[in-house]
């Protein structure tokens, strides 16, 4: 789905905020971009949506919006839950020009909140996310001086520690999402919370994965090929969701049959328990070339 492009007035002011926040905001995302993983202070300014619901992301998809984009938002894999129509609709207001799209592909820039998509994005494409809490060391130290001070000495101890006692309790790592995940070989970051499953995505990927924490006033990236490795010990590998039923088989999407995506589980009015991908568009889109493909009998 696209809609249609608006033309806008010659003194409407493009992309709510002001030109110097832009400016700030860029400087901002050339120094996370150089430094890959590492948190770059800023001057997060006031949204018309309240702190913790995306400002963030919603401001570094401002400041890189043109007119020449299209833009699509995600929120749980999904297009059309409250977070994702509210923040499309607000783009739509305040990016007269900028096309807006549903489709994964056709997306320039993406706004996400809690899933990468399950196509592998383009060098073309951008990836922003909201992020509620940057700093994966705030578990283990509460003080912000002393949590730099270790990011810069690439001293994460105390952070193996934790993730130690956590096999020695559980006999697993219990950390479900916001996975601790070391970028270039230096900084440990939290990647959003984002399941296991899309950790992986992070290492050596095409595109550019910029993260923006509006509460926290903190900007960080992942540049194209660069290197993302979740921490996890020798004889303990990472490893991401399973979606095996008790048979052991590998649960299908109820939707579109699909096998190698990240699931949700439905619970229906009769409590009966179904398996859809997270992804919607993706799943549409998988749907409808299983619909297109020609039956067996009909290739005979």
């Amino acid at each position: 789905m696209r809609a249609r492009r608006k033309r806008r007035p010659a003194s409407y002011g493009f992309g709510f905020l002001d030109e110097n926040a832009k400016k700030e905001l860029r400087r901002a995302l050339m120094k996370a971009v150089a430094i890959p993983g590492y948190q770059v202070p800023y001057a997060s300014r006031e949204m018309p949506i309240a702190r913790g619901f995306g400002t963030g992301g919603l401001q570094i998809t401002l400041a890189l919006l043109g007119e020449d984009d299209t833009v699509k938002v995600i929120d749980q894999g999904s297009d059309e839950s409250v977070n994702a129509a509210n923040l499309r609709k607000f783009f739509a207001l305040v990016c007269l020009g900028v096309t807006e799209t549903t489709r994964t592909t056709d997306a320039t820039v993406i706004q996400t909140r809690h899933r990468i998509p399950e196509r592998r994005l383009r060098a073309d494409q951008i990836l922003v996310f909201q992020v509620p809490y940057p700093d994966p060391l705030v578990v283990v130290e509460a003080n912000a001086g002393k949590r730099r001070e270790m990011h810069g000495a690439a001293n994460y101890a105390r952070l193996w520690t934790k993730l130690y006692e956590d096999m020695v309790t559980f006999d697993e790592i219990t950390i479900s999402h916001r996975y601790p995940t070391r970028i270039a070989g230096h900084y440990v970051i939290d990647p959003s919370p984002i399941p296991r499953w899309d950790v992986p995505k992070l290492h050596m990927a095409d595109c550019l994965y910029l993260f923006g924490a509006g509460r926290e006033k903190r900007i960080y990236a992942v540049p194209p090929h660069t290197t993302a490795q979740p921490l996890s010990f020798s004889d303990v590998p990472f490893r991401v969701e399973d979606f095996t039923d008790e048979h052991g088989k590998r649960r299908a999407c109820a939707r579109c049959g699909a096998t190698g995506t990240f699931l949700d589980e439905l619970l229906a009015a009769d409590s009966v328990k179904s398996y859809h991908c997270s992804d919607i568009d993706f799943c549409t889109e998988t749907l409808k070339a299983t619909q297109c493909a020609p039956s067996s009998k009909s290739a005979a």
